[in-house]
């Protein structure tokens, strides 16, 4: 006999309590946990893929490994510190990019900026908060992330951990599958094929689009001669998921900075800009319909309020396991409107005798 709704609302309802203390109390243990499992679940389909060529889970998990190090050995040799080393000199660039803008400005409109005008102090205090706040932002970000986890450990542990569960993911299902209620058990699964279905379609197809995109922008803006290109192309690339921001904010980015490093070579303006309509044109038509789909269930603007929720709450764990709660949910609630709809509730007496 199936537990009374309200018993089973009752466990339901601790077992949800119990996952949100644990992200409250223990997010800085399990954040390289947490790491792992997104790390492993990436790269699933690619052990899949390999075990249906003839490898076994052993040697697919290995080779995942081997390629996946030589890739974080390049970039660790190759393109973090160039990036970090233009992240720096943007910060530290920005207060005299105000001053050109000032001057510009100046030139141009000697009435509307006044040296002792309020609008040219303030260009004036933007620029020095940002050269200040800059490095600030960054040290504390470093002494944050080092005050979570030491970061030799952090490198270490998530490796290990990806690929212990990459090894195990089939098992670690099924177990999962055997201990689900046994009357709910074809429900559960249908709702985490759909979730799955979800999260595939966005982490997998959305994070590669991200870094596909990311590259193409930073290789092209460097190409160009842009000052920052890297920096620039690493934060359109990694902000893609959101339809559109990544392309404005970096192509607004990269077109103010052109016209400081590039005034009168409108040429060269010219390619900037047309560097982001191309990828806008190759994501809108090549990249997101080929690997993402055109059915994702995660609408922007409930994606954007789960990041700020989960990582107000959380921090940067609750970020982390923000797009798979919000895929859940949204599942969730797809699930009992349709229940809702399928009920008397909503169709009311009058739609049972019509149906009837």
């Amino acid at each position: 006999m199936a537990l009374p709704v309200r018993d089973q609302m009752k466990y339901w309802g601790v077992a949800a309590a119990v996952f949100v203390l644990a992200l409250w109390y223990l997010g800085d243990v399990i954040l390289p946990f947490v790491l792992g499992g997104a790390v492993a679940y990436f790269l699933d389909p690619v052990a899949d893929r390999l075990e249906r060529m003839g490898a076994s889970r052993a040697i697919a998990t290995a080779i995942i490994t081997l390629v996946g190090v030589l890739l974080f050995v390049l970039a660790a040799l190759l393109v973090i510190p160039t990036l970090i080393d233009q992240s720096v000199q943007l910060f530290d660039t920005v207060p005299k990019l105000f001053n050109d803008l000032q001057a510009f400005l100046t030139t141009r409109f000697p009435d509307l900026l006044d040296q002792n005008s309020t609008l040219s102090q303030s260009l004036k205090q933007i620029g020095e908060t940002v050269q200040s706040k800059g490095g600030e932002l960054l040290s504390t970000v470093l002494a944050s992330a080092s005050s979570i986890i030491n970061v030799v450990m952090l490198l270490v542990i998530v490796p290990v951990v990806a690929f212990y569960l990459l090894f195990d993911w089939d098992n670690m299902v099924a177990k999962v599958d055997d201990l689900l209620p046994r009357d709910h058990a074809p429900v559960i699964r249908q709702l985490a094929s759909e979730v799955d279905k979800t999260l595939a379609s966005f982490i997998r197809g959305m994070g590669t689009v991200c870094l596909i995109l990311g590259t193409y922008y930073a290789i092209a803006l460097m190409t160009v001669g842009l000052n920052f290109g890297l920096v620039v192309g690493a934060i359109a690339g990694l902000i893609t998921f959101i339809p559109y921001v990544g392309a404005l904010l970096g192509g607004a980015l990269a077109i103010g900075l052109a016209l400081f490093q590039f005034w009168g070579d409108w040429v060269s303006i010219g390619l900037v800009g047309g560097i982001f309509v191309l990828g806008q044109v190759i994501e809108g038509n090549i990249l997101t319909p080929k690997l993402v789909g055109s059915s994702v269930g995660l609408h922007p603007v409930w994606l954007i309020f789960a990041l700020s929720v989960f990582g107000t709450l959380f921090g940067f764990v609750g970020m982390l396991v923000a797009v798979p709660v919000a895929a859940a949910m949204g599942v969730i609630a797809r699930f009992a409107i349709r229940q809702y709809k399928d009920s008397r509730l909503y169709a009311g007496v009058s739609g049972g005798e019509d149906a009837d």
